[in-house]
């Protein structure tokens, strides 16, 4: 019997849509099989776990589709990761105007920002200037930020 919650019968087998952002109506493509829409306004705490007992009622095979902010259908990604859902089972559709969630390497909080990689940014838990990367951190869930100036002799 599926986790309440779901509405998915045991082993669900078609595609799971998970759309992210209060104003996100985007239809996703089932392409022809069975197909369970997620809404959700942002990757709370909440709605990731929702996500992980819809993929806890699938089968092999689901297909997982996200849209939405970066910072947010990556999130998703990390969680459906964790739950054996492979990076060939998943389409990410991102809407790149989003900020973009920074890890700090030294507390292991996140910042938003909507800076481009190679910029500063102050973490908002210890204070650490950040530079910004590119670098994409699928089990984080996030771009990995360094101390800026480490390099600089002192």
């Amino acid at each position: 019997m599926p986790p309440a919650g779901t509405g998915l019968e045991p082993g669900f087998r078609g595609v799971i849509c998970a759309t992210f952002g209060a104003g996100n109506t985007a239809e996703l493509p089932g392409g022809g099989q069975p197909k369970h829409d997620l809404r959700f306004d942002s990757a709370t705490p909440e709605a990731l776990s929702e996500l992980r007992r819809a993929l806890g009622c699938s089968k092999v095979g689901v297909r997982l589709m996200l849209a939405g902010p970066t910072s947010d259908i990556r999130a998703a990604a990390a969680v459906a990761a964790e739950c054996g859902i492979q990076q060939e089972e998943m389409t990410l559709l991102s809407e790149e105007s989003a900020p973009r969630a920074i890890y700090c390497p030294h507390c292991h909080a996140t910042t938003s920002t909507l800076r481009v990689a190679g910029s500063e940014v102050k973490c908002k838990s210890c204070g650490t200037n950040l530079t910004t990367t590119d670098h994409f951190s699928r089990r984080m869930g996030a771009y990995l930020g360094y101390q800026a100036n480490v390099e600089e002799a002192s």
